[in-house]
This record gives C-alpha cells, sequence and structure tokens, in this order.
C-alpha cells in the first residue's frame, strides 16, 4: 500500500508542486494539500495492492506444498480458501465507503484549497483582480428548452457578468432571448435575478423580433439551473468527485446527450469498481494454484499483466461508450464482465 500509494504521489507533485511553490504558499499548506489528495488513490491503490499480495502469498503457498497439505486433508479449494473470500467481502464493502464518502471529499476538498491557494496570490499581486472569473460558460438544459451563455462568471462573489439565455420551443427556434449585465443565483428560491438587461421575443416560425422590452432588475423564478452544474459540466469526468458525477448524471437522466456520456460512463465505473476485490480474488486463485510451482515473483508479474489488461480494456469502455457507441451502464462494467468471465474460465480448468 505505501509502495503503491508512494508512486500514485508522483503524478500530482510533478502537476502542482511547482505551481504551488509560485504561488507562495507556505509549507504547511502545501503538506496539508497533499495530505487531502492522498486518499483520492486509495481505491485504485487497494486494488492494486491486494492483487500483488494475492499473488505472492498463494504462489508462495503453493510452492511449499502448503495448498496440498490442505488439499489432501479432504478440503475443496473455497473451503481452502472462504477466509479470502470473507477477506474480499469486507474490501468490497471498504472499498464502497472509499469511492462514496471518503474520495469525494479528497477532489473536492483539494480543488477548493488549490483555488483558494490561488486567489491568495492573485489578491496579493493585484487586489481586486480577475481570478475566479470562468470565461465562456455554455449550458444547454435540453428538457427545459434552454440555452445559457454567460460572458464571464466569478466564483468568488457568485455573480454571472454578461448573460443571454434563449428559451427554445419543441423544434428548438428561438422564442424569446434574454440578455442582461448581471445575474445572481438564489440557492434557497432556486431562481434567477437579472439587472441592467433586455427581453426580446421572436415568432419562431419566421424568426422575426415581435417585441423587446428594457429592465431595470427581472427575477425568473423558472429559470432554475444551477451555476455550479453549468461549471461542472465543463470540467474532465475523471477530475469530478462521486458526488458530482452523480449530480450531473442525475439532472440529465431522462436524455443522456452526448456530452454527458462520458461523465454517465465514470460515475458507472466509479461505483463498478467497488467489486474488483472478488473479482481479483476469482482471478487470483486459478493463477496461483492451478500452475506449475515456480517463484512468488512469477505471480507478482502476472499482476502487472492483468492491470495493463484491465485498464485497456477499462479505456476500451470508456470510449464505447462515451462516444454513444454502447451503454454507459454497459460500457462501465466491461472490464468487470470480462475478468469475471476470465475467473470463471480458468475456475473451471481447475481440478
Amino acid at each position: 500500500m505505501c509502495a503503491t500509494v508512494g508512486l500514485q504521489l508522483i503524478q500530482p507533485l510533478y502537476d502542482n508542486l511547482r505551481d504551488l511553490i509560485e504561488l507562495g504558499a507556505p509549507t504547511s499548506d502545501i503538506v496539508y494539500y497533499y495530505c487531502v489528495v492522498l486518499p483520492s488513490y486509495f481505491s485504485n491503490v487497494l486494488s492494486i495492492s491486494l492483487l500483488l499480495s494475492l499473488l505472492f502469498v498463494l504462489s508462495k503457498l503453493h510452492r511449499s506444498n502448503e495448498i496440498t497439505a490442505m488439499r489432501s486433508a479432504g478440503l475443496n479449494i473455497f473451503s481452502t480458501t472462504r477466509s479470502l473470500w470473507l477477506a474480499s467481502i469486507v474490501f468490497c464493502g471498504f472499498s464502497l465507503l472509499l469511492n462514496a464518502r471518503v474520495v469525494p471529499w479528497s477532489v473536492e476538498t483539494s480543488r477548493h484549497l488549490f483555488e483558494g491557494l490561488q486567489y491568495k496570490a492573485e489578491e496579493k499581486r493585484a487586489p481586486g483582480g480577475t481570478l475566479g472569473l470562468v470565461t465562456s460558460v455554455t449550458f444547454d438544459n435540453h428538457r427545459l428548452g434552454r440555452m445559457w451563455y454567460i460572458n464571464r462568471y466569478s466564483r468568488v462573489t457568485r455573480t454571472a457578468y454578461g448573460v443571454t439565455v434563449s428559451e427554445l420551443d419543441q423544434a428548438r427556434r428561438e422564442r424569446l432571448r434574454l440578455m442582461a449585465r448581471e445575474g445572481t443565483f438564489d440557492p434557497v428560491k432556486k431562481s434567477w435575478l437579472f439587472t441592467d438587461g433586455r427581453e426580446m421575443g421572436f415568432d419562431p416560425e419566421s424568426g422575426e423580433l415581435v417585441r423587446s422590452v428594457l429592465f431595470a432588475q427581472k427575477t425568473e423564478p423558472q429559470f432554475n439551473e444551477d451555476p455550479a452544474l453549468m461549471l461542472l459540466i465543463d470540467r474532465k469526468p475523471v477530475d469530478l468527485s462521486l458526488f458530482e458525477l452523480q449530480r450531473i448524471v442525475a439532472y440529465f437522466e431522462s436524455e443522456l446527450s452526448p456530452k454527458v456520456l462520458p461523465y454517465a460512463v465514470r460515475y458507472y465505473g466509479v461505483l463498478a469498481e467497488s467489486i474488483l476485490p472478488l473479482i481479483i480474488l476469482g482471478i487470483a486463485i486459478p493463477f496461483t494454484l492451478a500452475g506449475v510451482r515456480v517463484s512468488p515473483t512469477v505471480g507478482v508479474s502476472k499482476a502487472f499483466g492483468l492491470f495493463f489488461a484491465y485498464y485497456l480494456l477499462d479505456t476500451l469502455g470508456t470510449n464505447l461508450g462515451g462516444n454513444g457507441f454502447m451503454d454507459p451502464l454497459w460500457a462501465a462494467w466491461l472490464p468487470n464482465i470480462a475478468l469475471t468471465g476470465m475467473a470463471t474460465f480458468f475456475f473451471g480448468r481447475m481440478r
């Protein structure tokens, strides 16, 4: 676990350490940041460590004739390994807990810490600067027939600048356009307040402007799109936590548009990883106990080949599901289904 966690930590050190130093972050904040980042790798590390440990230990027992002795005493393969199956079930629950609670907290908290350090550094260089502004935010709410374009959105003040909202009919033709200098979202009332703008109505058939009304302030209670969701949809799926992925998938559950498919694949994939310990054990047992008695390091070397095959299938499923060639649920489960089939095949060949 320590070795694989250390290897996983090399990537964020390479990506962010120089940036943190350039931001002038104190050593205590840098150490705290990486302590928060660390749990996000526990789920992957758990699977790798479990497979390495199982292959090494079972190969050693097999080579020392310990398994033969137990089989000679009348125990079948399931009786011999029942404690391992029980342990794998416990690990499945632990993996689900990591993916559902610990890893999402780590991903979201570490991102907020890094953004907070960026903002502090910007404030020191130029008070009232532009850090925290997200430019060119677009959001297509296909379900409610609204398209949003925000020129700039401030994460600090939670204010949108240069807002344009188009309401479309069933044929996706514009019937109303609202343009405002500023817009703010009320999370309690679930509505938007627009300032200094214009509301324009269009004839959907001809596209001609039929009315135009200026307003100083206008509240739109039917506009309930959360800007936090708008900002999430432009992030990479791998950079989002399980909670954030769940929020995106739940919002678009009625129509999985091409833009949302990668998030659905990632969401179901994180959940599918929870049963990986059982699949790993199902592969490790026939891999080590059905062959000749060789060095335990041979079993360890097999682990790298298995995980290469797993992540190759995971990449294949992500591409197929993300591009709409496969249902996101089945695409996410593709690696697990393939490894389960492999485990069943090897178990069938055991005597």
